[in-house]
């Protein structure tokens, strides 16, 4: 089976903060939970390989980003981005136009997005469609995911820290593996750099209903949970 090539896009970069409020930048944030989504998918799932459009802080155009992708011959584009304008919570998009793969897009983006929403507790500001360039000009299914607002203060301080950046990026690698039906790696420990996180297991059940209750508690108190 070929590879999965997933490319992950985190938004602006450079001379190009993007949003800045609350002593925040959209560019640091972003580049940080591509880098953890990345390291995540590499650590807990077989077949698929991850490309960030920028692995430092430099400016791309929108049109290079979407190049990239298109040289690559990637499977699926997602590019992360923090919001601003006043509001709160979380929202994606898919491009607005008509396009052959649409229904898929739309399915692989309502996937990801739920399970952001599930895992984050972010509010749920709804599915979306935009005329966006990198959705636009991409040739794969292609996301664009909006992380809280960087200008609402309780979202600046879920953002300011860096295990709430590890639980966005975390849902991203949930998300993307749900929808695109990733398989998990058997034996997965986390070995993740910036401090090393490790996986621990805290049940195994012969029920699903048991094992979905548990993940379900976890989730409640804050903690990621996956059912493997």
């Amino acid at each position: 089976m070929a590879e999965f090539v997933q490319v992950l896009d985190p938004g602006h970069g450079g001379h190009d903060p993007g949003a800045v409020a609350n002593g925040l930048r959209e560019k640091d944030l972003t580049l940080k939970i591509a880098l953890y989504t990345r390291d995540y998918i590499h650590e807990l799932y077989e077949g698929v390989k991850v490309y960030l459009t920028r692995e430092q802080d430099v400016f791309l155009s929108l049109s290079e980003r979407a190049a990239f992708a298109n040289r690559l011959g990637a499977t699926h584009f997602c590019s992360i981005h923090i919001n601003a304008g006043g509001g709160d919570g979380f929202e994606s998009f898919i491009y607005s136009g008509s396009y052959a793969n649409k229904s898929k897009t739309n399915a692989l983006r309502n996937a990801l997005h739920d399970v952001i929403i599930a895992e984050t507790g972010f509010k749920d500001r709804g599915k979306k469609e935009a005329n966006l360039a990198v959705l636009r000009e991409t040739t794969m299914p292609a996301v664009l995911t909006e992380n809280g607002f960087i200008d609402n203060r309780n979202n600046a301080d879920f953002l300011k820290s860096d295990a709430n950046l590890r639980k966005i990026a975390l849902a991203h690698a949930h998300g993307l593996a749900k929808a695109h039906d990733w398989k998990t790696k058997a034996n997965s420990v986390s070995k993740l750099s910036a401090g090393k996180l490790y996986r621990v297991q805290v049940g195994a059940f012969a029920n699903r209903e048991n094992a979905e209750c548990l993940a379900e508690e976890l989730k409640k108190k804050g903690y990621p949970a996956i059912i493997v």
